[in-house]
């Protein structure tokens, strides 16, 4: 079979197109950005994967679908996004969607739609993020297509993203675990078992018109998560500290912000309306239940990347702050007498040249500390941060050599802030 695979390039939807190769079927990835996931699959190990850079915004209508859908035997959607901001946009979960299949029934054989979607029950959390998968899930229902629905819990495996990165960075706080709701219901399920339940989908092994939550056995608190999660990093046992639900609203306002601005943080309302009521089947929910993730994940221990990836994931959006606030404010603090700043070139360089420089590297230094702070050009960013400082140290040498002597060591520290922007730069990646 061909099978098209939406948000290919995610945590679980690596994990699918992984088990559809392994169990022999051809697969076409989409995904917004491809380079890094067709060097991961390379032809010569992966020949039947393929991948095509699409984003679901573009894919509106059911036009834009026909030729995606013209060899294709089953679609697995495993896109999402969990809240609006500049990278994402809610509405596409259902529009895209209902354009799907629109396409499909155009068809003169209907592929198999198998969607990924929420447990019913967090519905209750009241998110715009539950409202649109379930509209996608009830026209799915109505449509008139093959189709199975899978609503898997919290998905864990070796890898980590989103919730159950956060969950692991807590488990490596120093000394203490702080959570919120550490008496919620967690109920996990291993990344794996939700391919496995894709591909039985697909070959014909769960019936037409399935609807089924995917969990693993059995459900545990959030606590006893966060601490398996600390032995399974290592680390010794650690005091629960409980931390008010009235003092995240804050953090969840900044990671609100964050998300506006391209960061997809598991701090945002969202998560933590959805934490906050627990996630687990409801006791009348048709069930596909799966082995214990935490004997599959115990099977993989934990080594230093997976420390080190733990303790840098609540550090690495304080690094980015810090780069940023430091960078405005070496911009913004010459602004105030820029004419006395110029005269730190001395009578190396003449005053009315002197005065461009300086409004000109600190209009320089403000827009770098801006834009390290939007996702999709903190990467431009933090290497303008590394070769600006270098300039400077270059143009401070040739211009003003005495510089390297004042007592406040305006070159010398230099090196420390391009120092954090090369380590901030090599944490940035998400997946």
């Amino acid at each position: 079979m061909t099978i098209l695979v939406l948000g290919a390039t995610g945590f679980i939807g690596q994990e699918i197109v992984l088990s559809l190769q392994a169990a022999g079927h051809q697969t076409i990835g989409l995904g917004r950005n491809i380079r890094q996931v067709k060097a991961r699959f390379p032809q010569a190990v992966f020949p039947r994967a393929h991948w095509q850079a699409r984003d679901l915004t573009s894919l509106r209508d059911s036009a834009s679908w026909l030729p995606l859908l013209d060899t294709v035997t089953a679609v697995i959607n495993c896109a999402g996004a969990l809240q609006d901001g500049l990278r994402d946009d809610l509405a596409v979960q259902t529009e895209a969607m209902l354009a799907l299949q629109a396409a499909a029934n155009r068809l003169p054989t209907k592929p198999l739609i198998v969607q990924i979607s929420a447990p019913e029950n967090l519905a209750a959390a009241g998110t715009r993020f539950i409202e649109t998968k379930l509209e996608a899930d009830r026209a799915l229902k109505t449509s008139g297509l093959p189709h199975v629905i899978l609503r898997p819990t919290v998905v864990v495996g070796r890898n980590a993203y989103g919730g159950t990165a956060l969950l692991r960075a807590i488990a490596s706080c120093p000394g203490i675990l702080p959570l919120v709701d550490s008496d919620a219901r967690l109920n996990a399920v291993h990344v794996s078992d939700v391919a496995k339940a894709v591909v039985d989908a697909v070959e014909g092994r769960l019936v037409d018109g399935s609807d089924l939550v995917v969990a693993g056995q059995p459900t545990r608190t959030l606590k006893e998560m966060a601490r398996i999660y600390r032995g399974w990093l290592g680390l010794p046992e650690a005091p629960i500290v409980n931390i008010p639900t009235l003092l995240t609203r804050p953090l969840s306002w900044l990671a609100d912000l964050a998300g506006r601005l391209g960061w997809r943080s598991p701090l945002r309302s969202t998560a933590t309306r959805i934490s906050g009521i627990g996630v687990a089947p409801a006791a009348d929910a048709p069930t596909l239940w799966a082995p214990d993730p935490i004997l599959r994940l115990s099977s993989e221990p934990a080594a230093a990347q997976d420390l080190w990836f733990a303790r840098l994931y609540l550090l690495k959006p304080l690094m980015i702050v810090t780069l940023s606030l430091f960078w405005i404010a070496s911009g913004v603090v010459p602004l105030f007498d820029p004419i006395q700043t110029s005269l730190r070139f001395g009578s190396s360089l003449p005053p009315t040249p002197a005065l461009v420089v300086t409004i000109f590297t600190s209009l320089l230094d403000i827009a770098l500390g801006l834009a390290v702070l939007v996702q999709p050009s903190a990467r431009r960013a933090l290497q303008g941060m590394i070769l600006v400082p270098l300039s400077y140290l270059v143009g401070g040498t040739l211009i003003e050599p005495t510089l390297w002597l004042d007592p406040l060591g305006p070159l010398v520290k230099v090196f420390p802030s391009i120092l954090l922007a090369v380590a901030t730069l090599a944490v940035l990646e998400e997946r």
